[in-house]
This record gives structure tokens, C-alpha cells and sequence, in this order.
């Protein structure tokens, strides 16, 4: 009787490791997609003053091609590379005609460093992109 409980304990221990790795192994193939995309600038270099553009490209780095169609629904605009990540300013969407390409407005109050955070939907990924560019207004 003892052997046929110890059985049942060393299965039920067995099938629960068993599922935590499967876990585990499928968040770390679901993080490797997201990653698997880049934003990048189209220009560091950005003009200060009011409705400046910048225009941020998302590649998909495993092809090396343009991701068109993304959906862009987080964006922050900071001078943390300055050490003021609490100066902020708003960034509005604007219309881009290349494909895979995502164009910005935003107030660039003040010269030098900006980081922009951005996150992004991509079709058929079940993970949120993210990204963080460094841009540097200039008078």
C-alpha cells in the first residue's frame, strides 16, 4: 500500500514540474517574437521648437523589412538623456506615406536630448513591442 502512494506522490510532483516547464518554455518563446522587432529613427537629428516631426521606422529584424499596419498605441516623450525624465512633452500621431514608417509630432521645448518610448501592436504577434529611441533637438 505505502509503494502505491509514493507512486501517486512522485507522479503528481512529475506532472506539475512537467507543466511548469512547458510554462516557462512558452513565455520564453512568446518574449523571443516581440523582440524579434526594432524601432529605429529615420533622423536622430530633430529640429526644436513646436510641431517638430520625427519619424521612427519598425523593422522586423529577423527579415530586416519594413513592419507596415503596426498599431502604435504608447508614446512618451522625455529628456531623461538630459537627466530631466520628468520634462515631457505630447506626441501626436501624424501621416506617413512609406510603408512601415510611423510619423510623430511633438514640441521640442528645449535643445538636446529626448528619449521616445514607443509600443506598438504587430499583427499576428501575441506581445506588445517596445522601444526607446534617443533624438537630439538642436535650435
Amino acid at each position: 500500500m505505502r509503494s502505491n502512494i509514493m507512486n501517486k506522490t512522485s507522479f503528481s510532483v512529475g506532472a506539475m514540474l512537467l507543466s511548469g516547464v512547458l510554462i516557462a518554455g512558452s513565455a520564453t518563446v512568446t518574449l523571443a517574437a516581440s523582440q524579434g522587432y526594432e524601432f529605429q529613427p529615420v533622423s536622430t537629428d530633430v529640429k526644436q521648437g513646436q510641431g517638430s516631426l520625427v519619424s521612427v521606422r519598425l523593422i522586423d529584424k529577423r527579415t530586416g523589412k519594413p513592419v507596415p499596419d503596426a498599431v502604435i498605441f504608447t508614446t512618451r516623450m522625455d529628456m531623461a538623456p538630459e537627466g530631466m525624465e520628468m520634462m515631457t512633452t505630447p506626441v501626436e500621431a501624424a501621416t506617413s506615406s512609406e510603408p512601415g514608417v510611423y510619423a510623430f509630432k511633438t514640441d521640442f521645448t528645449m535643445a538636446g536630448g529626448w528619449r521616445f518610448k514607443l509600443a506598438a501592436k504587430v499583427q499576428g504577434e501575441p506581445d506588445t513591442v517596445q522601444g526607446e529611441l534617443v533624438l537630439k533637438a538642436a535650435p
